[in-house]
């Protein structure tokens, strides 16, 4: 596995040439994959850029929702395969997105039906350049709470989606914090492989906080309060030889006020913290 940094995930707002910049200047091994810069300057730029700071590309964010009108998902759909095959001569073939954890408009089967078509001809369209899409299951209860509708909100849940999707390319976007906030354990990881796995995220929770209370939008850096014990998930993933990025994302307020620059050594710092040997 590779550190890698994603400058909107900690609120500084830069373009991608200067996002590579930074990585290569506070020690990052790899950097998010912007999808609109590669499309509109080519993949062979994004590939010069990158050699040149000895960097990787750390993954890139599905440029269309999964849930919504039926004509917006087909026009993303129109738009995917190109996006897929400009990523994978980049050499990056690791998508990721979110799935909601509840629904005002559909019980759970038929959410789960919903979403296993939709995944299912996303990832018909990756498999054409062997990109794989991982989805981050949300943990927290409080997403949940006032929904008519409870969806999938645990790691097991969503590889049994991903499983339903049955393209074999589509698995995890696992996330610390939303592996604790849904009642996982750490240890939890050891029963994956590195093929259930696509991108990581990593973070740490504030203190004082019942599980059952904690806010998506209200974290910390990994490392910072030891609410989550951030070293064993690291060396969970170690162990199972999980080989794509890890990505810090905070969603902290405190990291929102700092300078640009001071964010991103906060982030270093952070990272390296608790990187295992």
């Amino acid at each position: 596995m590779f550190n890698g940094l994603a400058c909107g995930r900690i609120g500084v707002r830069v373009g991608f040439e200067e996002s590579v910049e930074l990585a290569a200047r506070f020690g990052f091994e790899g950097v998010a994959l912007d999808t609109g810069y590669a499309m509109e300057n080519g993949p062979e730029a994004v590939v010069r850029m990158l050699e040149e700071k000895g960097l990787q590309s750390a993954g890139w964010g599905l440029p269309m929702r999964l849930v919504g009108p039926e004509e917006d998902f087909k026009s993303g759909l129109g738009k995917l395969g190109d996006i897929a095959a400009v990523c994978a001569r980049v050499g990056d073939l690791r998508c990721s997105t979110w799935v909601p954890s509840a629904s005002d408009e559909m019980p759970y089967d038929q959410m789960f039906a919903y979403m296993r078509d939709r995944l299912a001809a996303i990832g018909e369209i990756f498999k054409e350049n062997n990109v794989r899409l991982g989805l981050e299951f949300l943990g927290p209860a409080t997403i949940r709470a006032g929904k008519k509708y409870e969806f999938v909100h645990t790691m097991e849940g969503m590889l049994e989606l991903c499983r339903a999707a049955g393209t074999g390319n589509v698995s995890l976007l696992l996330d610390c914090w939303h592996l604790y906030t849904s009642g996982g354990q750490n240890d939890d990881v050891l029963n994956l492989t590195d093929d259930d796995i696509v991108s990581v995220h990593i973070n740490d929770a504030p203190t004082g906080i019942p599980l059952e209370e904690h806010r998506d939008n209200a974290r910390a850096l990994p490392g910072e309060t030891g609410v989550i014990d951030v070293p064993r998930f690291m060396e969970c993933l170690k162990q199972i030889g999980y080989t794509g990025a890890v990505i810090v994302e905070p969603f902290s307020e405190r990291v929102r006020q700092m300078e640009p620059l001071e964010a991103i050594r906060a982030t270093k710092e952070a990272m390296d913290s608790v990187w295992p040997d």
